[in-house]
């Protein structure tokens, strides 16, 4: 059947202003599997719109050969609200302008709630089991509060991702390379999605009770697992978010490649009719991220690096120094130094930077002792 093209509006905004989300819907509604896959959920990120545009692309080949034997839903802008965020000409599609809310923070937490709703429902078949829980996570995210904009849209997106069996969540970092944030728990199902896209790093995700929108599409299960061991509760929804290396690296090449890895994970979990290709090897294995050494600047200046993108680097090896202005009233240079051995996974983009913000991440296997907090930035 021909793609579906579903274009569902935001409530909560002011008269006469109408903004929606359109939704790709390839296979039948009711098909499974189902895969989600959106871009651009901070919206200033533009390599994954590029690489929806390239996806869907191939998606509508794929189509036309009546290929598509599962559902898979593709969203190529998910945030209509940031995408508008232009200020005096300049994007500002991390945050929500009116609320100060990161659009990939503190998506509503359902663990707690879901373990009230289903546990006298679970059973020891899974099949009966994913199928109260999927219902049961639908119905929380509609009783969520959808006064703003904001809100309107988690529940949109969330409702439409989180029955879903696999799910992609497209960022990308400042300066990067390849890497995904995975829960430990799915890793081994996923791994191949690591190999396909050539990743230099893959962060075990962290049980922070649903802050981001892939952590809070996994949660539900995991926390349900764990109230009840003694019932069969499968990991209905492997919510993963994919950085696709960093904010200029695009182009159609690259952007191609990486729809056409994504094919062949699609192909592989047939979702699509035909034959994968065989997975590379990958580049690298789960890390935890007590094992990433995050670099933060300790006053305001300019960041001189010494260490490269993508160079391995040793413990205690300089990795940049921070130029500070006589004026600031600080030290004029301070060196930092690696906490660990590993690959210099990101670097910030722009070099004038405040005190305390990330201007590195050292991806290493020992965990470190001094690491503490969430592994991602605010």
């Amino acid at each position: 059947m021909p793609r579906e093209v579903i274009d569902v509006p935001l409530s909560g905004g002011t008269p006469g202003n109408r903004t929606a989300v359109r939704m790709l819907r390839y296979g039948a509604p009711e098909a499974r599997p189902k895969a989600y896959i959106h871009a651009a959920l901070h919206a200033d990120e533009a390599p994954g719109l590029l690489v929806a545009h390239h996806l869907a692309e191939k998606l509508d080949e794929a189509d036309a050969r009546g290929e598509i034997t599962g559902q898979i839903v593709l969203v190529p802008a998910a945030n209509p609200l940031g995408l508008a965020q232009y200020i005096n000409g300049d994007h500002l599609g991390r945050y929500d302008l009116p609320s100060g809310r990161n659009f990939n923070r503190n998506w509503p937490a359902l663990g707690d709630d879901i373990v009230q709703r289903v546990g006298g429902r679970l059973t020891d078949d899974a099949g009966p089991n994913r199928a109260v829980i999927r219902a049961a996570i639908r119905e929380l995210i509609d009783e969520h509060p959808q006064a703003t904009p904001i809100d309107s849209l988690q529940a949109i997106l969330s409702r439409e991702a989180y029955d879903s069996d696999l799910v992609l969540d497209l960022h990308c970092d400042d300066e990067g390379l390849m890497h995904l944030f995975v829960h430990p728990e799915i890793w081994p199902e996923v791994r191949d999605l690591a190999a396909e896209l050539g990743c230099h790093a893959v962060f075990s995700q962290a049980r922070s009770g649903g802050s981001t929108f892939a952590e809070a599409g996994v949660e539900p299960w995991l926390r349900l697992a764990e109230a009840f061991p003694d019932r069969s509760i499968p990991i209905g929804c492997q919510a993963i978010t994919l950085e696709l290396r960093g904010f200029i690296d695009i182009g159609d090449e690259i952007a191609r490649a990486d729809a056409s890895a994504l094919i062949n994970v699609l192909r592989r979990r047939r979702y699509l009719s035909g034959d994968a290709d065989a997975a590379p090897e990958p580049l690298c294995e789960l890390s935890g991220f007590d094992a990433c050494d995050i670099v933060r600047a300790p006053q305001f200046g300019v960041i001189v690096y010494h260490a490269g993108l993508g160079e391995r680097v040793k413990r205690g090896q300089p990795i940049a120094d921070i130029v500070s202005p006589p004026a600031a009233g600080s030290e004029e240079r301070i060196t930092l130094h690696a906490g660990t051995d590993g690959l210099v996974v990101t670097r910030r983009l722009k070099k004038l930077v405040a005190a305390n913000q990330v201007i590195a991440k050292i991806a290493g296997v020992v965990p470190l002792k001094h690491r503490r907090g969430y592994l991602l930035e605010d």
